[in-house]
């Protein structure tokens, strides 16, 4: 009997030492898991203890979301690799997982108030938004979204109180859609160029390959890189999902993804399609040397919901951000350049 408990004893200390394991038919399957604890991501979900092959992950410059911190976390399940890209996201196997928790810090500690799931099926990117118990220790599906009251201190040292949005299924969709279909935002060669990122990815097997090459955007808050590096990769990230020519607002002619150089499609000098609240009777979204004559900034600074840009993820002005703009537009030439 000794040996046996022995034996017993070993064996649960081999088990406790084991990674926990991801359910990957939770991922893939056709259900949609209640609870964010039914996927198995975390070995602790409270302490955010990722289990095997969850990987930790940033992006050198986020979109803006209400001052709220992120914390995001990639599944590759095991055997497959992402398909490296140098301009599109990575072309992920079926089975991945793209989480995303927000939350604020509230007496010196992380406090969760939702994570958002991107899950690579058989029929293609599912989105889904869970929002965490008071007492943080699960987050339970809200497919329908909801609101929720906050009060955080910003970078500047104001005390702000905000009605959090949570998005509803389809308004995920709505920021994810490219030509119609689900596509992630910042899982691109760029966006993950940084502190060594990318070559992680590569040594946990979870990357195919990573050319010496690769891409690499500004950090927006970098005042070491340069000005126009910091403004375009700003406005990439928080605008571009939705202004590109296969995206939600592909009609407006205002296109703000990276490979762009032409100065109309930028805005620049660029009138606005459909003339409204939204223009603030200005007459370009943007105005060179004039930030103040410029639609852009008129809408960066509302939170009018029938003026404010971007539409959805947020309920205050990004000052910063807009303050990056600002410099970046008075530095234009205000003259009109010869043709």
């Amino acid at each position: 009997m000794k040996a046996l408990a022995a034996a017993c004893l070993l064996f649960c200390a081999a088990l406790a030492g084991r990674p926990a394991e991801v359910n990957d038919a939770a991922i893939t399957g056709d259900g949609l898991p209640a609870r964010l604890s039914d996927y198995g991501f975390f070995a602790d979900l409270a302490g955010e203890k990722p289990a095997a092959r969850v990987m930790p992950y940033g992006l050198e410059t986020p979109l803006f979301s209400d001052y709220a911190e992120k914390r995001r976390f990639l599944y590759v399940p095991a055997g497959q690799k992402a398909r490296y890209d140098a301009e599109a996201a990575f072309d992920f196997p079926v089975g991945t997982a793209l989480i995303k928790t927000f939350g604020y810090p509230q007496q010196g500690r992380f406090k969760p108030l939702e994570t958002r799931l991107l899950l690579r099926r058989a029929s293609g990117w599912v989105a889904l938004p869970y929002v965490w118990d008071a007492e943080g220790t699960d987050a339970l599906l809200k497919r329908a979204g909801t609101r929720i009251p906050v009060a955080f201190t910003d970078p500047a040292g104001k005390i702000r109180q905000i009605s959090y949005a949570v998005p509803n299924q389809n308004q995920c969709k709505d920021c994810h859609a490219l030509s119609g279909t689900i596509t992630p935002i910042g899982a691109k060669a760029r966006y993950l160029n940084h502190d060594g990122r990318l070559q992680k990815l590569l040594a946990a097997g979870m990357l195919d390959r990573l050319p010496a090459d690769a891409p690499r955007v500004a950090r927006w808050d970098d005042p070491a890189a340069r000005l126009e590096d910091r403004a375009r990769a700003y406005l990439e990230i928080n605008c571009a999902h939705c202004h590109n020519t296969a995206g939600a607002a592909s009609n407006s002619g205002l296109f703000l993804d990276l490979r762009r150089s032409d100065p109309v499609a930028l805005g620049v000098r660029k009138r606005p399609v459909a003339a409204g609240r939204g223009s603030g009777d200005r007459d370009f979204a943007i105005a060179p040397g004039e930030p103040d004559a410029s639609i852009l900034i008129y809408r960066m600074e509302s939170v009018d919901p029938g003026i404010a840009m971007p539409e959805l993820g947020r309920a205050t002005v990004h000052a910063e951000g807009v303050a990056l703009l600002r410099e970046w537009i008075a530095a234009m030439p205000k003259a009109a350049p010869a043709r």
